[in-house]
């Protein structure tokens, strides 16, 4: 999940109000008139200013009227965080991962001196990863549930557009174990993860 607000963008002589996305690797407007997408990576030149993000690209330099929250995009822009930032993992944190997981995740959970540890051991984990790629898979969210403490998490870990497995059907299966959603975060770009944690009163 990216931020969003409302604004305009400028090229030139031309003014165009609508929808200013601040996603992972994008940049993206969303006017009456007018659509564009700029990813991090064609990004030659930016600054802020006076509310204003200036971004330079080979097309020249597109002006985005974002008020008080210029400078914090720009910062995001320039210093993006890491996926396993995002997922709240710290070093020496406790980390289970249950499933088939890309090669990339383990090395930036290590890259983060994060302590992985086995699915099915005795160590007590504060951020647990749970991998469903299939409806028949969410059996595994009231399992791991069941062994959840205090602050511990349940990221549920499934693929995007799939008709077979949807975000409700993720939502029904957590809540029915009992837990609160409480984040969302593109995990991929096949995948989205979806945290749950025990309410309040069950700590």
């Amino acid at each position: 999940m990216g931020n969003e607000m409302k604004g305009a963008m400028r090229t030139g002589w031309e003014r165009h109000e609508g929808k200013v996305l601040l996603e992972t690797n994008e940049l993206i407007f969303r006017g009456a008139d007018r659509r564009l997408k700029i990813t991090f990576g064609e990004i030659r030149g930016l600054t802020a200013a006076n509310g204003e993000l200036h971004v330079e690209t080979k097309d020249g330099v597109k002006t985005f009227e974002l008020g008080a929250v210029a400078e914090r995009w720009r910062e995001k822009i320039l210093h993006p965080k890491t996926r396993a930032q995002k997922l709240g993992v710290k070093a020496g944190m406790p980390v289970r991962l249950a499933g088939e997981f890309d090669v990339e995740f383990v090395k930036e959970l290590r890259a983060s001196n994060a302590e992985i540890v086995q699915a099915n051991g005795p160590e007590v984990p504060l951020n647990t990863f749970l991998e469903i790629s299939a409806k028949s898979s969410l059996a595994g969210v009231a399992r791991y549930a069941k062994k959840m403490k205090g602050a511990e998490a349940l990221w549920v870990v499934y693929p995007k557009a799939k008709r077979e497995i949807t975000e409700n059907d993720v939502l029904s299966a957590g809540r029915k174990a009992g837990l609160k959603d409480v984040k969302v975060v593109g995990f991929s770009a096949s995948q989205t993860a979806l945290k749950f944690v025990l309410p309040v009163e069950k700590r």
